[in-house]
Order: structure tokens, then C-alpha cells, then sequence
């Protein structure tokens, strides 16, 4: 009864979103996998079946999957650009001396046939007719034995053979810290097909781009291993390792080797898990009924960081739902493993075993991706600042919110990363595809900071309230949906009023700075004039703040011409003065002030330090 409401729910809400823009579509897939892990050999062999829903207008004559355990494997593309990258990941090379020199050398490039990880594909049907599959990297191109036409469905079949690699990224066995299987990226998964086309990248280290469907699978493993990851247990009671209902008692009989764990996911766009046999495994309720998985190494040294994070993740997720909306499934798991952090649907791999500060962080950060990734799922490869930086935003903020001493501007480190970058003389735009970043550092940057920077900067242009209000209408409108960048700026637009397609296009897709300054303050008998000017390419409204000797202040206001917006004072117990706009064409803007020079002790642009304006330097006027 529960599971179909639960799909019932998912089914309305999904549908009421369609409702909204009918010209929207995307496509859709039911997986059904049945897949036996050897825990000996980190060999695995699987079924799936996918019944393929094509609600696009086109005939589609192809499709594409995704290999991605063929990454790690000596000469892959993988193993190639962590070889040519400026900056490799450190978790991906070691160092080794050639002569008098340290070197970084790929860990994939020297891998054994026992370490590699792969994913084979045989026995390829489509709907029990054999399609030509080919292999190529990481990819699976398949040419279909009769075209998919547009609102129909077809169903594929094959068989998969895996590996699980060495832990060198994400996926893995014995990490390093010895949980035996990270399982993300390990099964035959289909390429996304949107308005754009195909998404049919291959994987070199970076983030996806998945089809939203449902999930359902039994893994085969031995019975000694504790499982954790996307989905619900659907026979807990018979599985038991901390799933089981409160007073059941699982007792598996000794001769029995192996259990089968059967997971169902409703609207995910995919499915990963772990395994270990030294998992403590704790239960927490969260804010909704949701249930808090986590599962960690028994490792006495770091088990009280583990119970200490579990009422941090309950209050980090009702500020998450409280600020941008409810988390929608009924269960989250915080699981460690893999190499750091890393997102998936309803779940995380984390590395455990560090401080309490950083276990808290990196959780803050992962559990922030279930809403800007894995419920707002954008095309990471093509704009990952959309998932990467509005995580960052939602992780500062939240973190912030729960600690004892607030700061007034929790997303400060951001903009000092971001300032750093553009420094450098390094910067990218940040439509540049994910894979074509000249160094790993610059992706960062541009990824987190400078896409948190973005929803930061929302707070200076339209208010703090409109801004925290457009990150509710974005959830609303596209929860269950891939959104474009498009999109967050339309929410934002209707929620304040604003125009703000420069802002879009300006900070998106340039590399056009802010840098504004104070370039004169002139005696004009009874008042004083001040003249700014706009030294760098891109343009914004300006908070202005005067201070006087008697010790009050006064604030003005400069809108921005193209926004057509007026912003409401955001300090009211201050007097604020809304001057006429500043069109960008024009390099200075003058105004005047009621008061004699003599009688102004500091003139400041942009107090709340939230427009990324590159030189600060040039934003106050002092006199000493």
C-alpha cells in the first residue's frame, strides 16, 4: 500500500509539472537488473532489462549507453588526460623520481588485468530481435533493429559483465579506507536524449547526465556484506543488517552463502551502492518521516564523529527543505566510501575518517546535491555550476545557519576563490564543457565558487527575499526535470520582476568582470558631488553607503538601466536616496550629496560585500 502511493504521489506531481510547459518533454526508463557480486574476485555478471519510453517528436534510430568502469584501464581516455592535465588529481596519480625530478604517473596506466575495471555487453536485443551494439571506450553505440517513433516505448535486453577497479575514482574496491566495494557507475547505463540531442560523453573523471525512471534490482552478494545506497529495501525483513522492522528477529540459516538484496527507486536518474562486512549501520528519522541511513566503518577512532553527525544531518536537512523545498523520498543514506565526497540519488559515498568539521562539511555539501542534482537534475558536463554551485550556496548557508556564531556573509570564501581565479589570468567561461577545462583547479573554481557566486549575487541584485523565493519557484517548476540554465533566471525574473538576461549572459558565458569605482568627491558649496565609474565590462546596480563625522549614515541607490527593477532597501533603519539609473554605455555616473565635503567621513560601494567586484580597493573613499 505504501509503495503505490508513493508512486502515486510521483506520478501526480510529475504530471502536474508537464502540465506546466507543454512543449517540455523528456524521456523516461524502467530498468529492471539482476546482478551477482563475487566478493572474491570484485567480479560481477548481470541481467537488465529497460523498457525505453521515446517522448521526444523524433524518430531515434540509435542509442547510446554508458560503460564507465571501461575508464579505468591503461591507454583509455581517462588514463590520457590525467597524463596531459596541468594539474592532475591527486587521488588519480602517484609520484614517482625520474633522475632528479618527481613526476605524477596515472594509476590507471599501470594497472593489471585484475585491477581494471570493465563493463562488457552481450546478448543485445531489442524487444527479443538481436541490434548491432558496439563498444567504444567508454560508450556503448547501438544501431537499433527497428526505429523507436516519437510517444512510443520499446524494450532492450542484454547481459553485462563487470570488474570493479582498483579505487582510483568514485567507483572502486578497498578504498583507502577499506570499504570493500564503492558501486557507483557500475551498471550499462542509457544516454540522456533531450532537446539538445544525445549526451554521449565520455567519461573522463568528470559528472553525469542521466535519464529519470525507475529503478529495480537484486544484488547477489555474500551474506556477511551490509548494503547501503539508492532505493528501499524491499525485503528488509528478510535481508535484516539493521533494516529489519522494529522486533523482527532475521536469523538466515548457516548453509546459506549468499543474500539477495531487491532495491526499488522510483524517479531517480540512477542507482548506486556500497558494501561492506564491517558496517555499523544506524537509523535516524528525519524531518518528513524520512528515514536517515549511515553506515560506517567500525573503526573506534572515528565513531563518535559518526554519531555526533546524525543530529547535524537531520537539522541540515530541515533547513534544505525549509529553504528550497521538501526532499521528496522517504529515505537518505550517508554511507562510507569511495574517494571523498560524491552525490548520488538518494545517497552518498563519503571518506570517513577525518575530523569532525570535515565529515560535517562534506556531508552538508553531498546531501546538498539531492536537491540541485538529483531532484533538479542539470546537465552536469555542459553546466555544472548549476549543481556544483548552488550545492555550495545551499551547503555554506546551511552550515552557517546551524553554527553557534554566525557570520553575516557565510558565502565569502567563494568570492575570494573566485577573485583568485580571474587573477590568474586563467578563467573560463563557465559554459565551457566540463572536459575542456585546461586545469582541474580552474573547473573548480568556476564549478563551486563562481557558481555559487551566482546565486549569492541574486541577493544583491533582486533582495534577499526575491532571491530565496526564486530558489523555491525553480524547485517547484522543475523538481523531476532537467533544467538549463534558462531556467533559474526565468525564476528568478518572475518572482521579482526583473530583467536579467545581461546577468545570464554576462556571468555565464563570459569572462567579463565587475569592478566599479570611486573616482572622484568634489566641494560643490553647499553639497558635495561624487563621480563613479565603471571600469569593468560587465554591468550592476550599486549600494552606495556614506558615512558621516556626527556618526549617522545614508545609503543610495544606483538601478541598473536594462534590469528594470527597482530593489527594496535592504537596511530600512537606514535612509536610502534612489538616484536615477545608470545605463551601461555611459563609463561615469554623477550624483550629489546634501552635505559639505568637510562632513563625510567614509564613502563605501557595496557594503554587503556580495557584488563580486574585482578590485576593492577602488570601492571606498575615506578621509583620515
Amino acid at each position: 500500500m505504501k509503495k503505490l502511493l508513493l508512486f502515486a504521489i510521483f506520478s501526480l506531481s510529475f504530471g502536474s509539472l508537464l502540465a506546466q510547459n507543454t512543449s517540455y518533454w523528456q524521456q523516461h526508463v524502467d530498468y529492471k537488473m539482476d546482478v551477482s557480486m563475487d566478493v572474491k574476485t570484485y567480479q560481477y555478471k548481470g541481467k537488465q532489462e529497460l523498457v525505453y519510453t521515446n517522448n521526444s517528436p523524433d524518430t531515434l534510430r540509435k542509442v547510446y549507453y554508458h560503460l564507465f568502469n571501461n575508464a579505468f584501464q591503461p591507454g583509455s581516455e581517462m588514463d590520457a588526460r590525467i597524463q596531459s592535465i596541468k594539474d592532475p588529481d591527486a587521488r588519480m596519480v602517484t609520484k614517482v623520481k625520474v633522475g632528479d625530478t618527481e613526476v605524477k604517473e596515472s594509476r590507471i596506466k599501470n594497472l593489471k588485468p585484475n585491477e581494471i575495471g570493465y563493463l562488457r555487453i552481450s546478448n543485445f536485443k531489442q524487444d527479443g530481435a538481436v541490434a548491432n551494439a558496439k563498444e567504444i571506450g567508454t560508450i556503448l553505440e547501438v544501431t537499433l533493429a527497428k526505429p523507436i517513433l516519437p510517444n512510443t516505448k520499446t524494450t532492450f535486453t542484454l547481459d553485462f559483465d563487470g570488474q570493479v577497479p582498483i579505487q582510483i575514482r568514485r567507483s572502486g574496491r578497498n578504498n583507502a579506507e577499506g570499504v570493500a566495494l564503492s558501486m557507483s557507475q557500475w551498471y550499462p547505463k542509457l544516454a540522456e536524449f533531450d532537446f539538445e540531442g544525445w549526451h554521449a560523453d565520455p567519461y573522463i573523471a568528470r559528472e553525469f547526465h542521466g535519464v529519470w525512471g525507475n529503478f529495480d534490482v537484486n544484488i547477489t552478494i555474500d551474506k556477511d556484506y551490509v548494503l547501503g545506497g539508492t532505493g528501499y529495501l524491499q525485503n528488509k525483513n528478510e535481508i535484516g543488517h539493521g533494516y529489519q522492522d522494529q522486533g523482527v528477529v532475521v536469523s538466515v540459516p548457516k548453509k546459506t552463502k549468499t543474500l539477495t538484496w531487491h532495491f526499488n527507486a522510483p524517479m531517480v536518474h540512477d542507482f548506486t551502492w556500497a558494501a561492506d562486512k564491517d558496517y555499523i549501520h544506524d537509523v535516524v528519522k528525519g524531518p518528513n518521516g524520512v528515514d536517515l541511513h549511515f553506515l560506517y566503518k567500525n573503526n573506534p577512532k572515528y565513531i563518535q564523529n559518526w554519531k555526533n553527525l546524525q543530529p547535524k544531518t537531520v537539522q541540515l536537512m530541515e533547513i534544505y527543505n525549509k529553504t528550497v523545498g521538501d526532499y521528496p523520498y522517504k529515505q537518505y543514506s550517508v554511507i562510507q566510501g569511495g574517494d571523498g565526497g560524491m552525490e548520488y540519488a538518494m545517497c552518498t559515498l563519503i571518506l570517513g575518517q577525518g575530523t569532525f568539521d570535515g565529515l560535517l562539511g562534506v556531508t552538508a555539501h553531498e546531501m546538498a546535491h539531492s536537491w540541485f542534482q538529483h531532484i533538479l537534475a542539470s546537465n552536469e558536463s555542459k553546466h555544472g555550476w548549476m549543481d556544483e554551485g548552488f550545492t555550495s550556496f545551499l551547503e555554506d548557508f546551511g552550515l552557517n545557519e546551524i553554527d553557534d556564531k554566525k557570520v553575516e556573509n557565510p558565502f565569502a570564501a567563494a568570492y575570494k576563490g573566485y577573485y583568485a581565479m580571474v587573477n590568474s589570468g586563467k578563467e573560463l567561461p563557465q559554459g565551457t564543457h566540463a572536459d575542456r577545462f585546461d586545469e582541474n583547479k580552474v573547473y573548480s573554481v568556476t564549478s563551486y565558487s563562481k557558481g555559487e557566486i551566482f546565486l549569492a549575487q541574486l541577493i544583491y541584485l533582486i533582495g534577499k527575499e526575491n532571491a530565496f523565493k526564486t530558489l523555491k519557484k525553480y524547485y517547484s517548476d522543475f523538481k523531476f526535470k532537467h533544467p538549463t540554465p534558462n531556467d533559474i533566471k526565468r525564476s528568478a525574473e518572475k518572482i521579482s520582476g526583473a530583467n536579467l538576461d545581461w546577468y545570464l549572459t554576462d556571468w555565464t558565458q563570459t569572462t567579463n568582470t565587475i569592478d566599479y569605482g570611486i573616482k572622484d568627491v568634489k566641494e560643490n558649496t553647499d553639497k558635495t558631488t561624487v563621480t563613479l565609474e565603471r571600469i569593468g565590462r560587465m554591468p550592476m546596480p550599486i549600494d552606495l553607503t556614506v558615512e558621516y563625522t556626527d556618526g549617522t549614515t545614508e545609503s543610495f541607490y544606483i538601478p541598473l538601466r536594462m534590469m528594470s527593477f527597482e530593489k527594496e532597501n535592504p537596511t530600512p533603519a537606514i535612509k536610502r536616496t534612489v538616484l536615477n539609473d545608470w545605463a551601461w554605455a555611459y563609463p561615469t555616473f554623477e550624483f550629489d550629496i546634501s552635505k559639505s565635503k568637510a562632513s563625510i567621513k567614509k564613502i563605501t560601494i557595496d557594503p554587503s560585500g556580495l557584488m563580486a567586484d574585482l578590485k576593492k580597493e577602488n570601492n571606498t573613499y575615506e578621509i583620515k
